[in-house]
């Protein structure tokens, strides 16, 4: 049997494991947490290098990206230094081509849910940079929150331009510094403190990071769309106690939960055998769409659909 792992740096309340079968291969996948410890992350890594097929890397991202340039996470280069045997991935290998097709094919050409012209936050684009060009792509007047989010900083970005400037002026600074003054780790996860509630307020999609997004969520989200990743069956139940109206995420729901975009990257890795740098983006996505890798589309307060958009009732 094939086994899948991804060591987190986030809570390990979030752990999870399934097993299933992709493309004909019984497979084991597992995340598991550490709250937030790089040394113990490091050290599982190192213990599981040459004893499972794949390796991913959660609670962080080897690069952040922004255009054509990409800049490498000092501390997340770290983690992974020693590996010498397994094949090892952050989600970046499968995050443009699998979010481009979501957004730009899939959810508006088969389940009607178009982007043109809503207001969409983006909680972070140069964790999914692939994401923000779908968005642009897609005509939706979207709020890059890079700076908002991860900095807390009260600067609005418009445009992928804004975003590429200020990533070639920041990020060769920002990727020195910890990981955890870049992003919310170990028993931060668990934390919701609301705050920038003028951007939930105007927003009629937020997407990306979620635990970005659920960090600073308030208590009424009627009639939002929440576009997301790495879901358990407590964030779905938070969601709808808060009037979320449609749930996506981009990976199908695998024994109650959506994992992260590493875990499946590191499953098509191990089902296929071949180094993570030899799979162009494209071979990423028509591997994944043929192992049956459907985003979740989950409609969790019916009563709250704003008028205009499609209710998807076959998507459910």
């Amino acid at each position: 049997m094939k086994r899948v792992v991804s060591v987190s740096l986030g809570s390990s309340s979030r752990d999870h494991r399934f097993e299933t079968t992709v493309l004909g291969q019984p497979i084991t996948i597992e995340r598991l947490g550490t709250d937030g410890d790089v040394g113990r992350a490091k050290q599982l890594l190192e213990e599981l290098d040459g004893k499972v097929d794949a390796l991913g890397l959660g609670g962080t991202d080897l690069y952040l990206r922004a255009g054509n340039r990409k800049y490498l996470i000092r501390e997340t280069a770290n983690l992974v230094r020693n590996i010498r045997t397994t094949p090892f991935v952050d989600g970046g290998g499968l995050k443009a081509s699998w979010e481009r097709w979501l957004i730009t094919d899939y959810l508006p050409k088969q389940k009607g849910i178009s982007f043109k012209d809503r207001r969409v936050v983006l909680v972070s684009s140069v964790d999914r940079y692939g994401m923000a060009e779908a968005f642009t792509a897609a005509g939706a007047d979207v709020i890059f929150g890079d700076l908002i989010f991860a900095l807390g900083i009260p600067i609005v970005l418009r445009s992928l331009t804004s975003v590429k400037v200020l990533a070639a002026l920041l990020l060769p600074v920002l990727s020195r510094l910890p990981i955890r003054f870049l992003y919310p780790t170990g028993k931060k996860q668990d934390v919701i403190t609301p705050k920038h509630g003028k951007y939930f307020a105007w927003a009629e999609v937020l997407a990306g990071d979620f635990h970005l997004i659920r960090r600073f969520m308030p208590e009424d989200l009627r009639g939002r769309v929440v576009l997301t990743q790495t879901i358990t069956s407590t964030d779905v139940t938070e969601l709808r106690a808060r009037g979320v109206w449609l749930l996506i995420t981009d990976g199908p729901d695998m024994g109650g939960r959506s994992f992260a975009t590493n875990v499946l990257q590191g499953v098509i890795v191990a089902v296929t055998g071949r180094p993570p740098e030899e799979i162009t983006a494209d071979e990423y996505l028509q591997t994944a769409l043929r192992a049956g890798f459907l985003p979740r589309i989950e409609e969790l307060n019916p009563q709250y659909a704003p008028s205009g958009w499609r209710r998807a009732k076959a998507a459910v």
